[in-house]
């Protein structure tokens, strides 16, 4: 599946947070409590990008491995555009 970033904003609760890292969309929700570091490191950057700050700390591949457990898709950069007024002009 393909989400838009702020389709990933909307899930920054304790029960559906989702994370961005690397183009990649997880769902972290049954993860909070096991973080080594608390769960309230991650809900501060709950529906967000956290590409930097998950890169800055190293993780383990063993952190790395969990992390890909927790995939569900995608960020799309497609941007849509809809036009929803047409007007014609006549000479």
């Amino acid at each position: 599946k393909m989400f838009t970033v702020n389709e990933v904003s909307q899930h920054k609760t304790r029960d559906d947070c989702y994370i961005i890292t690397r183009d990649k969309v997880y769902n972290i929700s049954k993860f909070l409590n096991e973080h080594p570091g608390g769960d309230d490191v991650i809900m501060d950057v709950a529906g967000e990008d956290i590409t930097e700050a998950f890169d800055d700390i190293d993780h383990s591949e063993e952190a790395n491995e969990m992390l890909a457990a927790m995939f569900v898709g995608g960020i799309s950069t497609k941007v849509s555009l809809s036009c929803t007024h047409v007007t014609s002009w006549v000479s």
